[in-house]
């Protein structure tokens, strides 16, 4: 097939684009490109064919014309990246995504997969949750997730068939480096430091999965048989990868025995806490669809920083972090308030 990935030079796009490329497809990129001044690494040439740039709150029909499918990553990326400003959170993780399936359905695309998140199931407690259980968002970013699911899925008929992927706490390496998420974090810390830095009182629970086996659910997803993904949401996860965030940090201190588990001044509880079930996805895909557990991940992230050291001043500041990231875009100018690039030839 002919796929159009937006937001494809962020965090998860690489590793998408690469295992769509590698099932045969077609690719094409369509991104904002906020973090370009911000890679961990060079992206990988080839990764797609044209790459467009753009802001998804101006795209149009047009631009999904020849396209089989979609897979949408452009978004506010986590949580507190959300918090910036609430209501552009809700432009862009929400009305916009909206208006992409819209033209993506208008120009005859009749597959798009829609990032959303686990966030969505919010303060859960310790229960396994699968896709049919409550939700309880306590973010906006979880909040405009929840919205996108609910406008998206009003689109869905004979001829367009959307599938919304609810990512559970993703780790691993990319070009793209996230290193707000709490398993790349954590390794971060303790690689350049000797210290595994927890920011909470480490008791909630996340399901964590690896950046690549994330990039085989949406391969999956944009080119399965229809009736078994149609207007279906999947969470991302492996049910046996729950953990609570003091498991992870023992997880890494059992590849780096001489680092200190420490928390920082004032951790408290953190109000996003869920157990997911996968069950749902493993039906689809088979058991033995994930293929990084916890330990091999980690390992990958340890040999990683110690061949390429970044300190707490690169991945705690502007040069990683993603709302210091884009403070110091609109400090400079560079981005407006309403996350534009102000100038045309950026």
């Amino acid at each position: 097939m002919k796929v159009l990935v937006t937001g494809n030079t962020g965090y998860l796009g690489p590793s998408i684009c690469a295992e769509l490329t590698r099932a045969g497809h077609r690719v094409d990129g369509f991104d904002m490109d906020y973090y370009k001044s911000a890679r961990y690494a060079h992206l990988p040439a080839g990764l797609v064919g044209k790459q467009k740039h753009g802001d998804i709150r101006d795209i149009s029909a047009r631009d999904f014309e020849t396209y089989d499918a979609v897979v949408h990553l452009a978004g506010l990326s986590n949580d507190p990246l959300g918090d910036i400003d609430r209501d552009l959170t809700d432009q862009i993780n929400h009305l916009a995504a909206v208006a992409v399936a819209k033209a993506a359905k208008a120009a005859g695309v009749r597959r798009i997969v829609m990032a959303s998140t686990c966030s969505v199931y919010g303060a859960s407690g310790g229960d396994m949750l699968d896709e049919t259980s409550g939700f309880a968002p306590v973010t906006a970013y979880a909040v405009s997730k929840l919205k996108m699911e609910e406008g998206v899925s009003a689109l869905a008929d004979a001829a367009f068939s959307p599938v919304f992927l609810r990512s559970g706490t993703v780790y691993g390496l990319s070009p793209a480096m996230r290193f707000d998420l709490v398993v790349n974090n954590l390794a971060a810390w303790a690689v350049s430091t000797g210290e595994i830095r927890l920011k909470s009182d480490g008791r909630a629970w996340r399901p964590i999965v690896h950046v690549d086996d994330v990039a085989k659910a949406f391969a999956f997803a944009t080119a399965a048989p229809r009736d078994q993904v149609h207007g279906a949401a999947f969470n991302v996860a492996i049910s046996a990868e729950n953990f609570r965030i003091f498991e992870l940090a023992e997880a890494i201190k059992t590849q780096i025995p001489e680092a200190r588990i420490v928390y920082g001044q004032g951790a408290g509880a953190d109000q996003r806490t869920y157990r997911v079930s996968g069950e749902k996805l493993a039906a689809v895909m088979g058991r033995d669809w994930a293929k990084t557990s916890l330990s091999e991940g980690v390992a990958g992230l340890v040999a990683a920083f110690r061949a390429k050291p970044v300190g707490p001043e690169q991945f705690e500041g502007p040069v990683f972090q993603r709302v210091a990231h884009l403070r110091k875009l609109q400090a400079d100018g560079a981005l407006d308030g309403g996350l534009r690039w102000a100038m045309a030839d950026d």
